[in-house]
């Protein structure tokens, strides 16, 4: 256990943001796999489930849970299979 007051509170903080960033990480699982379930079937709705992965990723981005350049090479990889999958 922490012995100064600031260790103490720090303890609090960072329980609270581990939480924070958890959650955020499990809504991009969350995304990811509902775009990979409907990667095959309708184009439109490979396209919705595409743009809700984007907003997950940039606003995870955005809050400092994962840094700029994953987003934005997860958000390249998942378009472009989603587009492979859609020229079958």
């Amino acid at each position: 256990m922490p012995h100064h007051a600031s260790a103490k509170k720090r303890m609090k903080t960072n329980a609270r943001d581990r939480a924070k960033n958890k959650s955020v990480k499990s809504l991009i699982r969350r995304a990811n796999q509902d775009l990979a379930a409907v990667m095959n079937g309708a184009a439109e709705d490979a396209e919705k489930a595409l743009r809700k992965a984007h907003s997950v990723l940039d606003k995870a981005a955005k809050k400092g849970v994962i840094p700029k350049p994953r987003a934005d090479r997860k958000k390249a990889r998942l378009a472009r299979a989603v587009h492979k999958a859609q020229s079958k």
